[in-house]
């Protein structure tokens, strides 16, 4: 039997992240309490009712209950009803042909007792056997099976994570889309004005064609944008509509975007905590135990085997003394089973479970280091876009006042239409950044949750 082999599993993470040492963590809200949008709120819940992903994993945990029902059985005794018939026509020749002839000539046996010729054997009765599991081999099949089964339910609830990170980043990225849509349409009133301004100017002879051409080329280029913008938000109103496994699907907005406050202080616990809050290092955990008691099994397999089979029943070879007290029989046997020419096969399985076990090692590991560096990740950029937004947001307000003087100046003849186009193509930039980079934020705190092990409570 090959000799057993220890894994060390205790992954040694960092202390802290970002030098955080607060054991607090956002991963520990439940999922309305992180988005307390009533409308995200109904979304997250009809996606989980009905995202197929999820819908999936549940089917899986059924199949492993299953599979661990079947493996709960290979350690106890099975019990067969049985009803049996047939018939010998034994040679002259033979043991039992000439012991019956013999035995039918006896003068203590009685008519009723004489064999016949064709003899029937009728049975009606139990059989039982089981193997004993006298070096756990049983035992460590069972468990892996166990393991197996717990695992699904933690794959389930990462699915379930996922969906709810999901749902949530396309809802701001909706809300963001909207606002941009709304901040097109107003520039497009703007520059629809300025237009109409030049044109005016043009017939009284204070500017050219050359200017009207550059102010309508610059008022089709805002309603090319408008149409991208409109695209946009169908192509993630549907992207929702089939993650929530719905077709007509109808998405109510809340508050928009910018009403919406960029949390101050974030609660992220310490790397630690992500051994236990995030279900798919947990998944990938109960795998690697499974792996294990796989690889005990097969080194069991090496030994010999206790096999106990007994039957009780009714067996006559006349039908009209069958279930007389006297056709009562019971038998018991054990016996100890060794493997001889299957070591190859014994072999193979073992070296199959080790590699198994390897890989699922190997998979726990990755998971934890992913992690921990989607965390400083996510973190990184919940800090940069913060000073990202606050700089478009002085940005927006330095180019909308430039706007407004720019249009003052060309009115008053001090500026040329180019300073004009140039400062609201400045401004219409800044507002869409603005935006975009608030919603970045916010993916990135969504991205913070999924990934500290938040949304499958």
């Amino acid at each position: 039997m090959p000799k057993a082999i220890t894994l060390n599993k205790g992954e040694v993470l960092p202390p802290s992240f970002q030098k955080s040492v607060d054991s607090n963590s956002i991963a520990h809200l439940p999922k309305k309490l992180f988005f307390p949008d009533p409308a995200l709120q109904a979304l997250i819940d009809t996606a989980i009712l009905f995202n197929a992903d999820i819908r999936i994993a549940i089917q899986r945990i059924a199949a492993a209950r299953a599979g661990f029902g079947m493996a709960q059985g290979i350690t106890k005794p099975s019990l067969d009803a049985v009803v049996s018939t047939g018939v010998d026509k034994f040679g002259d020749y033979t043991m039992n042909g000439l012991g019956n002839y013999d035995m039918n000539l006896s003068p203590n046996i009685r008519k009723d007792q004489q064999i016949p010729l064709n003899m029937p054997d009728l049975f009606v009765g139990f059989r039982s056997s089981w193997e004993a599991d006298i070096w756990g081999k049983l035992s460590n099949q069972k468990k892996a099976a166990y393991s197996k089964y717990l695992a699904t339910e933690q794959a389930r609830q990462w699915a379930t994570t996922q969906v709810v990170s999901q749902v949530a980043g396309l809802y701001y990225e909706l809300l963001a889309l909207d606002k941009e849509l709304e901040i097109l349409q107003n520039n497009i009133k703007l520059q629809e004005n300025a237009v109409e301004i030049v044109k005016v100017q043009k017939a009284g002879g204070r500017a050219t064609e050359l200017a009207v051409q550059q102010f309508n080329a610059q008022l089709l280029g805002t309603k090319s944008m408008l149409n991208v913008m409109q695209q946009r938000i169908t192509a993630t109103q549907n992207i929702l509509g089939a993650i929530s496994g719905k077709y007509d699907f109808t998405i109510k907005r809340g508050k928009p975007i910018t009403d919406i406050a960029i949390p101050e202080d974030i609660q992220i616990g310490i790397p630690a905590q992500l051994l236990v809050n995030r279900p798919d290092i947990r998944e990938a955990e109960l795998l690697l135990e499974a792996a294990g008691a796989e690889v005990e099994a097969s080194r069991k397999a090496f030994l010999p085997s206790l096999n106990i089979s007994a039957y009780t029943a009714l067996n006559s070879f006349k039908s009209s003394v069958l279930f007389s007290p006297q056709s009562l029989t019971y038998g018991l046997l054990g016996g100890l089973v060794t493997p001889v020419l299957s070591k190859n096969m014994l072999k193979g399985n073992y070296q199959l479970a080790t590699a198994t076990q390897q890989q699922a090692f190997e998979t726990y590991r990755k998971h934890i280091i992913y992690a921990y560096h989607e965390v400083q990740t996510e973190l990184s950029g919940i800090e940069q876009y913060k000073k990202i937004y606050q700089l478009k947001v002085q940005e927006t307000k330095g180019l909308q006042a430039a706007v407004a003087a720019s249009n003052d100046l060309y009115l008053g003849g001090l500026a040329t239409y180019l300073e004009v186009v140039t400062a609201q193509r400045g401004v219409l930039e800044a507002e869409l950044e603005q935006i975009n980079s608030k919603k970045t934020v916010f993916l990135y705190l969504i991205d913070l949750y999924r990934s500290l092990g938040g949304g499958w409570n």
